[in-house]
């Protein structure tokens, strides 16, 4: 099982990041590869709260669900990403650096089913991927776009 981790550095405060990165119906706005992301479940964002998210490349038949574990406002999310493909368990968390944040991501990443196989293929290229879409982020908030 793969684990892909690293760190960047957002020029805007901790809860502001923790806020956009917490709901996944944000996603869309600063990853290109996410058509769409909703909320599933009623009542606010904290443990338990579902998503749905339709990955561009995918269409509907590759919809992810993800399920926030654990939710530390505005340091520590446990999320866990499930689909028909992919199983990835993992944490963001977020430290305040002087006016900015420092946003981590550690997530244990599976293939499942027939793709297993490229098991090695998401080692190799999942953590250039995943890096992708923190700089989305970076880029998206540092712009000031919404």
């Amino acid at each position: 099982m793969p684990r892909i981790a690293g760190e960047i550095m957002i020029d805007a405060p901790v809860d502001e990041i923790f806020d956009l990165v917490a709901d996944e119906r944000n996603e869309p706005k600063y990853n290109p590869r996410i058509l769409r992301a909703e909320k599933v479940t009623e009542g606010p964002l904290g443990p338990g709260s579902r998503f749905v998210a339709e990955p561009k490349s995918m269409g509907a038949k590759g919809a992810m669900t993800l399920e926030v574990l654990e939710y530390e406002r505005p340091h520590r999310l446990h999320n866990l990403v499930r689909s028909s493909y992919l199983q990835v368990d993992g944490t963001v968390t977020l430290e305040e650096v002087a006016d900015a944040t420092r946003l981590t991501w550690d997530w244990d990443m599976d293939l499942v089913g027939p793709l297993r196989l490229l098991t090695p293929l998401l080692a190799a290229i999942g953590p250039r991927w995943e890096r992708r879409n923190w700089v989305g982020l970076k880029d998206y908030v540092e712009a000031g776009r919404d």
